[in-house]
């Protein structure tokens, strides 16, 4: 047991697979010594869904911009009990905020003093994984994105995005300054670049498609009745668009794999990191998770349904389901969800956005999962937490 792990963002939709799969021995027995969880809000074991493992350290109530640095660095000493033998870090934080650009100021800031922190406080650190995603291809500026300079299957080799939306993206100036601090620094970094993640999260999250997807099929089964039809709630055009699913559980296990296999050699290199080598599009997926809630899935209507909206309008038949099935309550309406984010994923994403996976695959790795095991697994772990019946 050799490798210690540090996960910032340990209860996120991604961070909560990081720890589960080092908890289940991934890649194989006696990798990880030590698991340290770190979420921003107070996580019980228990709600955490995580093995019941003395590995695993759970740490909450850590503020990445509060206090001076050195305050910082004192408190994580403080509240990390071993943090001076981690070797693998993977950061995963991310302050959602409406403001964009006070988003972008504290992700910059949060992810400089947490660098600067480990490598001062770690003196076993081997590895560092910045995780960034699909907007460094220009995914999220939709009918915007550039064609011009950016083209289909998204490579790690492509330039990044040019003024002006390049100073409107965080990323840069994290990856510019892990470039400039980690030059000399004996540890290895790389970024990973996951599509729309699609994962469990043990508490409420602001942005969760797997969370909502199961919450409204579940809500649509009980009051359209099981079998029935229902519509994709997006339109014709991101029903057939391509991409590649980023699942949780394989982003974890991607990234692991990369962090335990690379050397110095590939030190600020980026990679794709998704499900499976072929893209694929709504209209193959939307059948299949229909279908694990017993309905038929169909193609987009005229109007197709809105996932919030339906929601909201529905909430009694979902308030006797928390009832009647014993579920964890405050899921379906949270306030913590950002408002409309579903509705932009299923009808703005109306493009062709599929990544090249080769670079990732071409380390070694070769495990891919299909849409049905990738989603099932989500809609699984949340039916085993009480949050869908």
């Amino acid at each position: 047991m050799s490798k210690n792990a540090l996960i910032f963002g340990a209860s996120g939709v991604t961070g909560w697979s990081f720890v589960n799969e080092m908890l289940h021995d991934y890649p194989k027995h006696n990798v990880w010594g030590k698991v340290h969880a770190l979420t921003n809000r107070p996580l019980s074991l228990k709600q955490s869904q995580w093995p019941n493992d003395s590995r695993l350290n759970i740490v909450s109530g850590i503020d990445l911009l509060k206090g001076s640095q050195e305050e910082l660095e004192a408190t994580m000493r403080e509240k990390i009990q071993g943090i001076e033998d981690v070797t693998h870090v993977y950061y995963l934080a991310y302050k959602a905020s409406t403001d964009l650009q006070k988003e972008l100021e504290e992700a910059v800031a949060m992810w400089k003093r947490t660098v600067i922190a480990v490598d001062r406080l770690s003196k076993k650190l081997e590895f560092v994984v910045l995780q960034t995603g699909a907007k460094m291809y220009g995914c999220h500026l939709t009918t915007n994105h550039p064609t011009d300079y950016l083209h289909v299957p998204h490579k790690e080799s492509q330039p990044r995005l040019q003024p002006p939306y390049h100073d409107l993206l965080f990323y840069h100036p994290q990856l510019d300054f892990i470039t400039s601090y980690a030059a000399s620094k004996p540890w290895t970094w790389i970024d990973t670049r996951p599509d729309i993640i699609i994962g469990f999260v043990p508490n409420q999250n602001f942005y969760s498609l797997g969370t909502v997807m199961g919450i409204y099929l579940s809500l649509w089964r009980a009051v359209h009745g099981a079998g029935s039809d229902c519509p994709f709630p997006g339109t014709q055009q991101s029903w057939t668009a391509l991409s590649n699913d980023s699942s949780s559980d394989m982003i974890a296990r991607q990234t692991i794999h990369l962090s335990l296999t690379l050397d110095s050699s590939s030190k600020g290199e980026g990679y794709n990191v998704a499900d499976e080598r072929a893209p694929s599009s709504w209209s193959v997926k939307w059948p299949i998770l229909c279908s694990y809630f017993g309905l038929q899935g169909t193609g987009p209507s005229e109007d197709p349904p809105e996932m919030r909206a339906f929601i909201k309008q529905n909430l009694g038949t979902w308030e006797r389901l928390e009832r009647e099935r014993g579920l964890q309550t405050g899921h379906a309406d949270s306030p913590m969800t950002f408002p409309g984010f579903e509705r932009f994923l299923m009808t703005e994403f109306d493009f062709d956005r599929q990544y090249d996976m080769g670079k990732l695959y071409g380390t070694g790795f070769a495990e891919e999962r299909g849409t049905g095991v990738a989603w099932g697994g989500v809609f699984d772990r949340m039916k085993g937490a009480g949050v869908i019946p």
